[in-house]
């Protein structure tokens, strides 16, 4: 099959790498269905790359998922979907004491439960076609990082559902890969960051006071560290999806392929502290507690 007669969903496609991947794949002739939270975040897409459909779908609605499956079988008459891009999700910031269980809850409803949401609505349409399902996640899934948190587990549990789900389809004729960086050069944690500081942190004053200097230095960091153009994941993207026999897991730039093996070779407590310093997170960034953990005097 031509690549001008393969089709795509990709989810999280008004900003980011999902923006980039939607641009890369319509230029190489893919029939692209954009997903987006609404029609208006996706008309410009479809302005600057004709033939790009923008579908609205919110991946925590299965009805508006289940439409948004109607829409593009509208398109497809009689044929499946070749691939579905997961990329769709969030970043919930702050110190797991700090965290809302609500906006834990959202990041998990997101990153995971609304990526196999999409997965299962779509399965049939894929199964057709022998299609692929390439799985948007990150390094911090192996590696977790202090303030980071709810990040990190929802992306451990996505990578565990993306190896899980391999092994189900395999004898299915749906190949399934997952894609995992470090930092990347887009908005995602400083939009993560804003929304932080804008609902605002659980726990009492004396609490949040505590940890106020370290979120401050972690969000400095965090924006100073080197990061990867979005256009590396593209192209990991690309590769899964065009590949004779796709790779299980792409790992893309310096920190997820370097940085990480090294880390974990570490004894746990040396890597604590070599995180906490990159980081900028010593003993007197947490106001009011000794670097014992007991409080200070």
């Amino acid at each position: 099959m031509s690549e001008d007669s393969k089709s795509v969903l990709i989810t999280g496609a008004s900003g980011g790498v999902g923006r980039a991947t939607v641009a890369r794949l319509s230029e190489l002739g893919w029939q692209v269905f954009a997903g987006v939270r609404s029609l208006p975040a996706g008309a410009d897409l479809a302005r600057e790359h004709p033939g790009v459909v923008p579908v609205e779908l919110d991946v925590c609605d299965e009805e508006s998922l289940r439409s948004a499956r109607d829409e593009v079988a509208r398109h497809l008459p009689g044929r499946g979907l070749d691939a579905l891009v997961n990329n769709a999700g969030l970043s919930v910031d702050g110190p797991i004491e700090l965290v809302p269980v609500a906006a834990l809850r959202r990041q998990l409803d997101v990153n995971v439960i609304g990526k196999v949401a999409t997965t299962q609505v779509f399965l049939p349409m894929l199964r057709l076609a022998r299609g692929r399902v390439v799985n948007i996640g990150g390094a911090i899934g192996r590696m977790p990082l202090p303030m980071y948190g709810a990040l990190g587990a929802a992306t451990a549990a996505l990578d565990s559902v993306t190896e899980t789900l391999r092994m189900e389809l395999r004898y299915q004729g749906v190949d399934v890969s997952y894609v995992e960086s470090g930092a990347l050069e887009t908005d995602f944690f400083r939009k993560s960051a804003g929304a932080a500081r804008r609902d605002g942190y659980a726990g009492t004053p004396e609490v949040q006071q505590i940890y106020a200097a370290a979120i401050e230095a972690s969000s400095k960091a965090m924006a100073g560290a080197g990061k990867s153009p979005v256009e590396v994941v593209v192209a990991a993207v690309v590769k899964a999806l065009r590949a004779g026999r796709p790779a299980t897991r792409y790992t893309i730039g310096a920190q997820a392929k370097v940085g990480r093996p090294l880390l974990l070779r570490l004894p746990d407590r040396l890597r604590d502290r070599t995180l906490l310093s990159t980081l900028g997170l010593g003993s007197g960034t947490f106001d009011g507690v000794s670097s014992n953990g007991g409080e200070a005097a």
